[in-house]
């Protein structure tokens, strides 16, 4: 499968202020991992938002969002959002922004079970 390489360019833009931010073949995709975790990505031409389950069933309410279930199963804790909800850079950096707050969540608690071990 092919990503929309004009998306992947707006979103290294967005994602450029962030440090240790990497590009992964993945899903068929592109996937954007923020200190080895994913943050976002690209399948065709939709983009793979990371989403924190407090903000999970909101963000399924707003337009152009589904469950990300290429699988044929739903990933609980990822949506798809299609290009027409994330037009502007001010919304595709709002979806980029989720999936950064995930990585820092899951980012303190490995940081606890670390220093507890």
């Amino acid at each position: 499968m092919a990503y929309d390489e004009q998306l992947a360019a707006r979103i290294r833009k967005i994602l450029r202020r962030h440090k240790g931010v990497t590009e992964k073949k993945m899903f068929g995709g592109l996937s954007f991992l923020l200190h080895g975790k994913m943050c976002c990505g690209i399948l065709q031409n939709d983009l793979v938002a990371r989403i924190q389950p407090k903000d999970y069933e909101a963000a399924l309410q707003q337009s152009h969002v589904r469950p990300m279930d290429f699988t044929g199963r739903t990933l609980k804790g990822f949506i798809f959002v299609g290009p027409m909800g994330f037009q502007s850079e001010q919304e595709l950096a709002r979806w980029i922004k989720h999936g950064v707050e995930f990585v820092s969540a899951i980012s303190k608690v490995d940081r606890k079970r670390s220093a507890t071990k």
